[in-house]
């Protein structure tokens, strides 16, 4: 174990105890408490999942938990089967018939992304959620499946203590403006890149 003097263990008590007060002041000035509109982008991993982590957090803390997926088709995944062991609490809509170049069908696309915006909107309707992550909803803004001014309106007109969150890479600039928090996920370095096929428990 290093070994510490007691005039640097001094300094040291002094630094935190500064910090402290200068972070507690700053808690202290936030009194603000609302529903928030998170969006999680940018061309890195671990958009949906921080998302879905979010939801475990929501749900410690008693909350119902709504996930509408926009682009996805219906997958066995590992955050769809642990989260519905929560029973009632986590509703879950997979309306995405699989990504744009599976089904290569644009009025299909559409007309998929509008029937999981309808449903987004039932969802916002529920009075018992506390959060709703939609899941790719901004690759269904990108390729403009949906009218973005209507997306924006409807969300900024949900209840005010309602939590949202939207995945997907390519958020819109007005989505990044409207929104209360923005998370860009940065790549680094991917595995795939080195011959690495999609995993269950990484990937899904």
């Amino acid at each position: 174990m290093k070994e510490i003097d007691e005039s640097e263990a001094e300094r040291h008590r002094r630094k935190m105890a500064n910090r402290k007060a200068v972070q507690d002041a700053e808690v202290a000035s936030k009194t603000i408490e609302k529903g928030l509109l998170i969006v999680n982008t940018g061309p890195g991993k671990g958009k949906s999942t921080a998302a879905f982590g979010l939801a475990l957090r929501m749900l410690g803390h008693g909350r119902k938990v709504a996930v509408v997926q926009f682009i996805k088709g219906a997958w066995d995944t590992g955050e769809r089967v642990a989260l519905e062991t929560f029973g009632n609490r986590v509703i879950w809509h997979t309306m995405g018939e699989g990504f744009t170049w599976d089904t290569q069908d644009l009025k299909r696309d559409v007309a998929a992304a509008e029937r999981a915006w309808e449903k987004a909107k039932e969802m916002m309707a529920l009075p018992d959620v506390g959060l709703l992550i939609l899941d790719e909803l901004n690759i269904a803004l990108r390729y403009d499946y949906l009218d973005l001014e209507k997306v924006i309106a409807d969300l900024t007109a949900r209840r005010p203590d309602l939590h949202v969150i939207v995945t997907g890479r390519n958020a819109k600039a007005p989505l990044i403006e409207a929104a209360d928090m923005v998370t860009e996920m940065t790549l680094v370095k991917h595995h795939f890149k080195a011959g690495v096929k999609a995993q269950a428990g990484i990937e899904f």
